[in-house]
């Protein structure tokens, strides 16, 4: 579906959500590793789904306000989505110089698809989410985060296997490629969406401008293994490869991305703000985007230096 923060294999055993009742309402607890937990008061479980893929839940914080909860881990919440959402969408489509077609794979709550669509040169923005029951879900009880996203004309949603949907399409079909995908679990069936021949399947799907922008897990020093595998796998596909990060209140840990091109050209750390903050003016962006402008961009592509030397000694 979106992003999750539990599958490196090396911690799966240790991130779970628990639920549990304490006077007037629930605590959502995140294990995060054995030694380390993040807590949220829920007031509200407002609906609960089982669907064939996964158990979403809608429950009311206390200091986030409304949260998607998918298989107990916090997928987003109301207050903070903007800035996952805004870092995961913004600077592809602001770096690209005309991006007219936009696959997303996931995304299925609708604020990535909303995104994309922000930008007016977008001629058709396609999202494929394996659980239509979810999706359906987010309609009724995710308005706040689609905004109607999934009634727009230049719209198209498709409930399939997102493999499915890359393989099938043309060479050099699509501008952007957006991967809002789960973080595998060792094993599981999304591992064949993580693989070197999957990215060289993506790598032939992208336009010559095109950029690929994924969801690459936890940043957190303490949990980043799986950031750093997908870095080293990505680096055997492509020229431009490109890690940023942004602070996640609800997630409680630097969110890892990255920004991924054919094209050496498109490099996010050669562009000064005064561009991002021009192109995003030129298509009516500059004071509707609440995370990223100008100096955002050039703050999430100057890395630290030790995630910069971790990323090397793991390369």
């Amino acid at each position: 579906m979106t992003k999750t923060r539990q599958k490196a294999p090396s911690r799966s055993a240790y991130w779970k959500t628990e639920i549990s009742k304490n006077g007037g309402g629930f605590w959502m607890t995140e294990k995060f590793t054995p030694y380390e937990w993040h807590g949220h008061h829920i007031e509200r479980i407002r609906v609960k789904k089982k669907t064939k893929f996964q158990e979403a839940v809608i429950a009311d914080s206390s200091t986030f306000g409304r949260c998607l909860i998918l298989d107990g881990e916090l997928q987003s919440a109301e207050k903070d989505e903007f800035i996952y959402h805004e870092a995961l969408i913004h600077p592809a489509l602001t770096l690209h110089p005309n991006p007219r077609t936009v696959m997303i794979l996931g995304g299925g709550e609708g604020a990535t698809l909303r995104e994309t669509l922000r930008h007016p040169s977008v001629k058709q923005s396609t999202m494929v989410d394996i659980d239509g029951e979810v999706v359906d879900f987010a309609k009724q009880y995710l308005k706040t985060w689609h905004q109607n996203a999934f009634d727009n004309p230049r719209a198209r949603v498709i409930i399939d296997d997102a493999k499915n949907q890359i393989e099938s399409s043309a060479p050099k079909s699509w501008d952007v490629i957006v991967s809002d995908l789960p973080t595998p679990v060792e094993g599981g069936p999304l591992q064949a969406l993580y693989t070197i021949d999957f990215y060289k399947t993506l790598s032939k799907k992208l336009t010559n401008n095109g950029i690929l922008a994924l969801q690459a897990g936890s940043g957190s020093l303490v949990q980043i293994d799986f950031h750093l595998q997908l870095y080293a796998t990505l680096l055997k596909v492509f020229p431009l490869v490109r890690p940023y990060y942004a602070f996640v209140p609800s997630y409680d840990v630097p969110w890892a991305y990255f920004l991924v091109s054919n094209n050496r050209k498109l490099d996010p750390l050669e562009v000064p703000a005064g561009t991002i903050d021009k192109k995003l003016a030129e298509r009516g962006l500059r004071k509707s985007l609440r995370f990223y402008d100008g100096q955002t961009h050039v703050g999430l592509f100057h890395t630290p230096k030790y995630i910069r030397e971790l990323l090397a000694k793991n390369s």
